[in-house]
């Protein structure tokens, strides 16, 4: 049986307020990266944010549209899709979009560790492997072959923590032992990339027949303690819902608690969990029902409670948005960066949403 482990009251529901919900006086504004007609750019929570400073790196799925009528992914699958980059150098303002360049490695395994404090370095998880840069994202080194751990596939997208010059811990996802997505856990190298192991797995594996639990946020508590929101899907009474919940590991990431609150209705979106400065929590996510958008909450006594929502934006065209990103500038604002569908161009564009977390 899951254990349920409660850190602080469960706050009452406050959801329905975003039916008429204007935008919080906290948004300053709102940025575009890229908007092209004919093309679907999309998922930057599938390829990772870094930042140093006010310079501020983004990687970005960039397909081409084409409407579904089954009503999923307006994507064209036919077409091959283009892994690019947006790079800021003045906190998320102005963006310029840049190639992904990628150097093959000598092998499945780097040939010497890594130093994963050395200046400029960014990691990249993908699948069933992870690259590095040591130069800001402007060339990458890969892939580099992650263990299966006893599962038939990976499915990694970039959730890391460098914890020394030669230990970072990542959280990822697997498939399920019958193949299907997903369960998370937390894997780890200490000797610079050379190796990596299984810390602990996140929660239960879902039901095979329909459910999963993918793509983690985390960040450190401080001591041996983690927080990790958690994408989930799930069948209840015959019917389908998706959700975002948040687990804590008191151990080193060995095992984990589902925590009572929040448990957030969103319809189907990955959230993104960002420590600032001041030592609060950044929560945001997408918002997948009417009115669709983004949204945030706040936390100032690590994850225990959380703020009211903060309406980000509601002003979406359709479900087909989220799957954001935030990192802090050094001026204290928060820049969260998600693709979006907005009702004026029926192609998804990446926009960036500039918002004060102290307003």
């Amino acid at each position: 049986m899951m254990m349920r482990y409660g850190i602080g009251m469960v706050l009452c529901a406050l959801l329905c307020v975003a039916v008429n919900a204007q935008e919080h006086p906290s948004v300053e504004k709102h940025v575009t990266l890229i908007k092209e007609s004919g093309r679907f750019s999309a998922w930057p929570a599938n390829r990772g944010i870094w930042s140093w400073g006010n310079e501020i790196l983004v990687g970005i799925v960039h397909g081409h549209y084409k409407e579904d009528p089954g009503g999923s992914h307006d994507i064209d699958r036919d077409k091959k899709s283009d892994d690019i980059l947006a790079r800021s150098m003045d906190g998320g303002e102005t963006w310029k979009i840049e190639e992904r360049i990628v150097e093959a490695p000598e092998g499945d395994v780097p040939p010497a560790a890594y130093d994963f404090q050395a200046e400029g370095v960014a990691l990249n998880f993908r699948g069933g492997n992870w690259f590095i840069s040591q130069n800001r994202g402007k060339t990458w080194v890969g892939p580099y072959t992650l263990p299966s751990f006893d599962r038939p596939g990976l499915l990694a997208r970039t959730d890391y923590i460098v914890e020394g010059p030669k230990r970072v811990t990542a959280f990822i996802a697997a498939q399920k032992t019958g193949g299907d997505e997903g369960q998370p856990l937390c894997i780890r190298t200490e000797d610079g990339g050379l190796s990596w192991q299984l810390v602990g797995w996140i929660g239960p594996e879902p039901p095979a027949d329909y459910g999963y639990a993918i793509m983690p946020a985390t960040i450190g508590l401080g001591g041996d303690n983690y927080l990790s929101f958690i994408r989930r899907g799930g069948k209840f009474d015959g019917q389908k819902s998706w959700w975002v919940e948040p687990f804590l590991s008191p151990d080193d990431g060995k095992s984990w608690y589902l925590l009572d609150s929040p448990r957030i209705e969103n319809a189907g979106n990955p959230a993104t969990l960002t420590r600032l400065a001041n030592g609060n929590l950044a929560l945001a996510y997408g918002w997948r029902s009417a009115p669709y958008g983004m949204r945030a909450r706040i936390s100032d006594d690590n994850g225990q409670t959380w703020s009211q929502e903060r309406i980000l934006r509601a002003d979406g065209a359709s479900w087909d948005i989220g799957y954001p990103r935030t990192v802090q500038r050094p001026d204290g604002k928060c820049v969260t960066i998600y693709y979006f569908h907005h009702p004026d161009q029926e192609e998804r564009y990446i926009s960036a949403t500039i918002w004060d977390p102290a307003a």
